[in-house]
């Protein structure tokens, strides 16, 4: 690792920052409570780019780099611990983005996760699905249950990562983590491997295509508890996205399926804290209870919206709601809750 990167991973830890940005022409930019400042540094330049790129890159990697433009790797480093990092190409130039993945799992409370997914994550089989934006949280969250599982079940957890974010110890549980590139090729070909090794809950850490969702959703269908994320910007969203890219009798099979496996989603995003202090986590939870399996099975999935609005008795919860409730409590101001809700006008009528 250069020296000048070394430096700059010791001034992010310190700060808490949860992002480092390293581009040409611009000092190096760091991501604190959400928001992005500058170091005091002079701008990067493409060879000082260059050799922190090879630094951090075994020969595979380069190669890898070289043929495809684009690389995702993970890292360690003894005092900013280990870190997700990002390599792509601007004007032929390399350029890094690093996510630092935290030393420890949080709380639950500390993450201000609802109490309904810790029952949830509880049980023996189904597919449970975390979405949201980029930087929303995800890996957190997910991280946040495989420990959990860990710390309570005596079971196998095997995990598909790209790259491995938190190392996690076996506790009560064996846990078995799967980095792309490093330990498999693909995801896909890690998912259809994966039963082979008898585990009793598998951890997807993003489905990307309709090979790996057919795959996890028939692993979650046939015994097995599936954690997993996806980029959907709400619940509604994560479930179109799923039945859209299958048409025709494969999609039929797919909703009925879904409807059988499915146990829960959450749908979450992080926000600025009222004093700009922290950032605040908001989400969607929806619960599959037999209304929503049927609306699932029906591929009625406009009407999952209202369900979840009077399901708060069975843990359901609109992102509109939660919204509500943070600025209720004074914990994000009323003009970031209103830029987030996904209805403004019935917020504003509340």
């Amino acid at each position: 690792m250069s020296p000048k990167l070394n430096c700059l991973l010791l001034k992010a830890h310190n700060l808490g920052a949860s992002d480092l940005h390293l581009i040409v022409g611009v000092p190096p930019a760091l991501r604190v409570n959400g928001e992005i400042i500058m170091a005091d540094e002079d701008a990067l330049t493409p060879d000082e780019l260059r050799y922190i790129t090879s630094s951090l890159m075994n020969d595979e990697q380069a190669e890898k780099f070289k043929k495809e433009w684009e690389l995702c790797v993970s890292i360690f480093h003894e005092v900013a611990g280990r870190m997700r990092v990002t390599f792509y190409q601007r004007n032929s130039s390399p350029e890094l983005s690093i996510r630092f993945s935290g030393e420890k799992v949080r709380t639950r409370e500390e993450l201000g996760l609802p109490t309904r997914l810790d029952e949830i994550a509880r049980r023996p089989n189904g597919l449970i699905l975390i979405t949201g934006p980029t930087g929303a949280g995800k890996t957190t969250t997910l991280n946040y249950l495989v420990n959990l599982i860990n710390e309570e079940r005596r079971c196998k957890i095997v995990t598909i990562e790209d790259p491995i974010e938190f190392v996690h110890h076996n506790k009560r549980a064996i846990v078995v983590q799967q980095e792309v590139l490093t330990d498999t090729h693909s995801f896909n070909r890690a998912l259809m491997h994966v039963l082979r090794q008898d585990p009793d809950v598998i951890v997807v850490g993003e489905i990307r295509d309709h090979e790996a969702i057919s795959t996890a959703i028939t692993a979650a269908e046939t015994g097995h508890l599936v954690l997993a994320t996806l980029h959907a910007p709400n619940v509604s969203h994560a479930l179109e996205r799923i039945v859209g890219v299958y048409e025709g009798n494969a999609q039929r099979q797919i909703i009925l399926q879904l409807a059988n496996a499915l146990q829960a989603v959450i749908s979450q995003d992080l926000l600025p804290s009222a004093d700009r202090s922290k950032r605040v986590l908001a989400y969607e939870m929806l619960v599959a209870t037999p209304a929503i399996r049927n609306l699932i099975r029906e591929n009625n999935l406009h009407q999952v919206e209202n369900t979840i609005q009077t399901g708060a008795k069975e843990g359901m919860q609109l992102m509109d709601t939660t919204l509500y409730d943070l600025y209720c409590k004074c914990q994000i101001t009323y003009d970031t809750a209103l830029s987030r809700a996904k209805h403004p006008e019935r917020f504003k009528n509340q």
